[in-house]
């Protein structure tokens, strides 16, 4: 912030209390185990894509961008080209982040969600997202966990 000619003063001091209310939020982990191998999620990246954005929308959240990568076999085994290969889908959420990770040779996923609730309480959406992913995957067992951040 300028003030008068060429004096400079820095940002307003934060203090830890104000720092602390601006983090608050829910962390959601899912850990699924069971998903079908051949579930299109497990192993292509335009239907783990049209998933997780689908199910952002349907929550109410805000993308604002996101990558999808899917993993080449380790080298020890590119003999086994048919092998399916798991994916890392992130998406950049205006109110925080959504990561799933894919194993479908373990026929395993995990999925984090986390939501800030600054101006607003975002902890339906957070769980609505979840509920819609879990629900996508369709697995035999879910360990989920909730984390409240920030308090």
């Amino acid at each position: 912030m300028r003030r008068g000619a060429g004096h400079f003063t820095g940002p307003p001091a934060i203090t830890p209390g104000r720092i602390i209310a601006a983090m608050q939020g829910l962390h959601l982990t899912a850990d699924l185990r069971g998903c079908a191998a051949g579930r299109a999620e497990m192993t292509d990246t335009a239907s783990l894509r049209r998933a997780c954005l689908g199910a952002v929308e349907r929550a109410g959240l805000t993308p604002v961008g996101e990558v999808f990568h899917r993993f080449e076999p380790a080298a020890a085994a590119a003999s086994l080209a048919a092998a399916p290969t798991g994916i890392t889908g992130v998406v950049l959420l205006a109110e925080s982040h959504l990561a799933v990770h894919t194993w479908p040779e373990l026929e395993a996923a995990t999925l984090d969600v986390y939501v800030c609730n600054l101006g607003a309480d975002n902890s339906a959406r957070a769980e609505a997202l979840m509920d819609s992913l879990v629900a996508a995957f369709a697995p035999a067992r879910a360990e989920r966990h909730a984390r409240r951040r920030g308090e």
